[in-house]
């Protein structure tokens, strides 16, 4: 059977060569390649209802067509931006009356940036999920731990997209020039590809914008491909911040190393260029509430309470006003002291129970609420720290292997100073060596 395709000029590269099939499908290998975790799956037609997880241009949208083309189901989508609860709804009776109800292939639902559903819409398409009218995919850029309610959460699995390498890119761009017909009507060479590599910053969709507005901005019908071609072209037509692209990365990047390196006027203009480019304000507000912990946290335990203080803040108020709260908590968090120190803590005990597994709980720090329990000694010789002058015993918490084991060093401040003095005062072992 032969394909004729018919190409609208208007239509951007990225949608013009978006993959049908797997086979076509670059990147994305520990999900579908040979010994993919969806690979089994999309093959035998037995698809749960999952979230796709991901930096935008990874292929989210594109997997969720071929996942359905696979399974041969019908397929309805939804964008989370311009749809409510009714348009779910009405959705979902088309998906019920195409058969999910009597046939084991039910529709698939695919609703794009599933993180900007309200609780409410998400809560319309519990009923749905759970009953099996409908499987449905949702595509999101933000953690779903975060946004995506706990009840539909638990109905769905979550496959984490990783931005492309370099050699997906590369693939991409040679796919590009191979089978796209209008491409094919100029002879390229791509002499240099740095630029464009860097300027995509990992995402698919953004590196094939970026190479077709260079190919169409060239008159000739050779068009050599250069760092410095790029470049020239691009910075003509860049814009002030893409909150879905690779400067919402770079941005609240710079910000955060702003407020960690202790400098509250980076730390503003970092955050006004996020402002004036629309990004979420419960996204900054997030970034600080983990700021305050990973970079300041017992140097001054207050800027917790300040970023959960802001993000219930801003949540409730939004713009224009919200970033006068969004300014303040900025700088506040700039001119704290800093200290990692609970950061690197769970870091290495994390690593240690990695490396050391399920050690036993020492007895006399077992809970006894049985007899039995009391009996083979749960519980046993455990001293009451209150008993004790200044309400310390200087007991073993930890299992007998990892026994004088230090995780938590006190950072050099003035609040953990007094923290550490406290700690050598008591464990004279573990923090006077």
């Amino acid at each position: 059977m032969v394909l004729f395709y018919f190409y609208d000029m208007n239509e951007p590269l990225a949608e013009r060569i978006r993959p049908k099939t797997l086979f076509d499908y670059v990147s994305q290998r520990h999900l579908v390649g040979d010994h993919g975790s969806l690979t089994t799956q999309i093959k035998k037609g037995m698809i749960p209802s999952l979230i796709l997880w991901g930096p935008p241009g990874t292929g989210k949208t594109t997997l969720a067509n071929i996942i359905a083309n696979e399974s041969k189901r019908p397929f309805y989508t939804l964008s989370a931006i311009n749809s409510g609860v009714k348009d779910i709804r009405e959705v979902i009776e088309k998906a019920k009356q195409s058969g999910g109800l009597f046939t084991a292939k039910n529709p698939i639902l695919f609703i794009d940036e599933i993180h900007r559903f309200s609780k409410s819409q998400q809560d319309s398409l519990l009923a749905a999920v759970e009953k099996g009218w409908v499987t449905l995919i949702g595509a999101t850029t933000e953690n779903p731990s975060f946004e995506v309610i706990p009840a539909l959460l638990s109905r769905c699995q979550v496959y984490i997209l990783n931005a492309f390498d370099k050699s997906d890119l590369e693939a991409l761009l040679k796919r590009a020039m191979d089978e796209d017909t209008l491409l094919k009507s100029k002879k390229i060479t791509l002499a240099e590809t740095e630029a464009l590599l860097r300027l995509s910053g990992g995402d698919g969709r953004k590196l094939l914008n970026i190479f077709e507005l260079v190919i169409n901005s060239e008159d000739t019908e050779e068009v050599v491909v250069t760092d410095e071609l790029v470049m020239g072209k691009v910075q003509k037509n860049t814009v002030l911040y893409d909150k879905t692209g690779e400067q919402h990365y770079d941005i609240v990047s710079a910000f955060i190393k702003s407020i960690r390196g202790s400098d509250p006027n980076a730390a503003v203009y970092w955050l006004a260029r996020m402002i004036e480019g629309g990004e979420d304000v419960k996204f900054i507000a997030r970034r600080m509430l983990i700021s305050a912990s990973e970079d300041i946290g017992l140097a001054n335990p207050t800027a917790l309470v300040i970023a959960n203080t802001t993000f219930q803040s801003v949540t409730t108020i939004g713009y224009p006003e919200a970033r006068i709260i969004l300014s303040q908590c900025a700088i506040y968090l700039a001119t704290s002291p800093k200290s990692n120190a609970s950061y690197l803590a769970i870091n290495k005990a994390q690593q240690r129970v990695r490396e050391t597994g399920d050690l036993s709980v020492p007895l006399p720090l077992r809970n006894a609420p049985t007899k039995l329990m009391k009996d083979l000694g749960y519980g046993a010789d455990y001293q009451y720290a209150h008993e004790y002058s200044n309400n310390f015993v200087d007991a073993e918490y930890l299992p007998e292997s990892l026994s004088g084991t230090t995780f938590y060093v006190p950072g050099s401040n003035p609040r953990e100073d007094t923290i550490n003095t406290f700690l050598k005062n008591r464990w004279k072992d573990k923090y006077n060596g």
